[in-house]
């Protein structure tokens, strides 16, 4: 260990850092070329072989060209996979719009105003609705 400094272990994890960095946009670029709907397909072939026979100035570029862009649809995937995600959730609970817990009870008691249930049956409904 004597003859590799400190100063050199430094840069290598720091140029090993960047590099990692660097893969990681290049996947980013890569996935985002062939997310992108409006791209023809002639266009995404020239990007991906720009991106592989230049890898380091294809990124930049691809970056500078069509970043903006790139954070457009990375913001439009995770507004569609969040409401994707709240729609499963109210699914699964059943607590869909307009068919809540509350709008159950209104409903009971209701019935129960009108002579439709007796007092013992809306107890067991309620009592059902609220477990």
């Amino acid at each position: 260990m004597d003859d590799y400094p400190l100063l050199n272990v430094f840069w290598t994890m720091l140029w090993f850092f960047l590099w990692i960095m660097w893969l990681f946009l290049l996947f980013k670029v890569i996935t985002d070329i062939f997310r992108d709907h409006d791209l023809s397909g002639w266009g995404k072939a020239g990007w991906l072989i720009f991106c592989i026979l230049l890898p380091y100035l294809g990124v930049l570029v691809y970056v500078i060209a069509r970043g903006k862009s790139m954070g457009e649809r990375d913001v439009k995937q995770a507004k569609a996979s969040e409401a994707a995600f709240q729609d499963y959730i109210r699914k699964t609970a059943g607590t869909a719009p307009g068919g809540g817990a509350t709008d159950e009870l209104a409903r009971l008691a209701d019935l129960k105003e009108k002579g439709a249930i007796t007092p013992e049956e809306f107890e067991k409904a309620k009592a059902k609705v609220l477990a």
